[in-house]
């Protein structure tokens, strides 16, 4: 029986056949999240982190670039016609047999697929690849704020998304682990995790190291009761997975698509919503503008983000829309 992922799974050309594309990219990039993360962990223990100042507040470390060539040189071995877009210029055509992952998560193979994703074709896909979101964090020693995010689009709406959490420790008898990795599909569900309530009184998460009046001004006119400063869109998402947060409001243009494609993929997969701030869906295909010049506001439901839309001034609306 000749094995297609290699020996750590069990998956068979047969198999392969079989199970529908979108469940094989998502089985795929769950394992290659696991890689990079391991990858971001081992070059912090080293202590030679390689920053480069790519902007103002915008840095770039070895990390970023090892844990990008690792998801790109894997995934495009599986998978060669489907465009992948990641953050890091220059990383985009890099390839390297170091760190290629050629395995495949077998729980996630066993998912059943939704109806409406069983055609897709590998040229109807583009991944969106954030290798280390929460870079600045990973520089200052906030490392539960890092993660590694892997979104899936189709006809640029996200449906499937991977994040990872390199340094989320799980405690098992007398041992502990190393990392986390939580996945969502369209019509599918969510997994990896055990999703929490959301607060009983209205929390909200937002950018700990890119505030600014206008950002600000957002945040006041929701009324809420807490406010929590963290990094990083993937981290910001997971405090409304886990029930730490309500509403997660960003009223500027600083995110870009892959900060957001996996994560929205996932929030929508367990019934919440990500739009800019006025209201509007992001694209995912791809042509489109990197940017989010939008900004982000997600909740864990309709009926808080539709709260939210409506406590937005609309002078900053209009300001955003500009």
């Amino acid at each position: 029986m000749e094995l297609l992922f290699g020996s750590n799974t069990l998956i068979t050309k047969k198999m392969s056949q079989t199970v529908p594309l979108i469940v094989r990219l998502l089985a795929s990039s769950v394992s290659v999240a696991n890689r990079a993360g391991k990858i971001v962990r081992d070059i912090m223990s080293k202590g030679e982190l390689g920053i480069i100042e790519k902007g103002k507040d915008d840095y770039q470390t070895e990390a970023d670039r090892s844990a990008q060539r690792c998801i790109i040189s894997s995934l495009s071995a599986q998978f060669p016609k489907i465009k992948i877009i990641g953050e890091e210029d220059g990383n985009e055509n890099q390839t390297s047999d170091e760190y290629l992952v050629l395995d495949a998560d077998k729980d996630i193979l066993s998912l059943e697929c939704p109806d409406g994703l069983k055609e897709v074709k590998e040229e109807d896909v583009v991944v969106w690849v954030d290798p280390l979101d929460g870079t600045a964090e990973y520089t200052q020693g906030f490392l539960e704020h890092v993660t590694v995010l892997i979104g899936i689009s189709v006809n640029e709406k996200p449906i499937a998304g991977v994040i990872h959490q390199p340094y989320f420790k799980t405690i098992v008898g007398n041992e502990s682990k190393m990392g986390r990795t939580i996945w969502g599909l369209k019509d599918a569900g969510v997994g990896g995790f055990t999703p929490g309530s959301p607060p009983e009184s209205l929390i909200l998460t937002t950018t700990r190291s890119h505030s600014n009046p206008l950002v600000e001004n957002a945040l006041q006119v929701m009324k809420a009761t807490q406010i929590l400063r963290v990094g990083g869109a993937g981290y910001k998402v997971l405090q409304l997975l886990e029930g730490k947060a309500s509403i997660y409001v960003f009223a500027s243009p600083g995110c870009k698509k892959w900060d957001t494609c996996a994560p929205e993929a996932i929030l929508t997969a367990a019934g919440g919503k990500l739009t800019d701030i006025l209201g509007s869906s992001y694209k995912y295909g791809a042509t489109v503008s990197k940017p989010n010049k939008s900004g982000v506001l997600a909740a864990v439901n309709d009926e808080l983000h539709t709260y939210a839309i409506n406590r937005i001034p609309q002078e900053l609306k209009d300001k955003l829309s500009a």
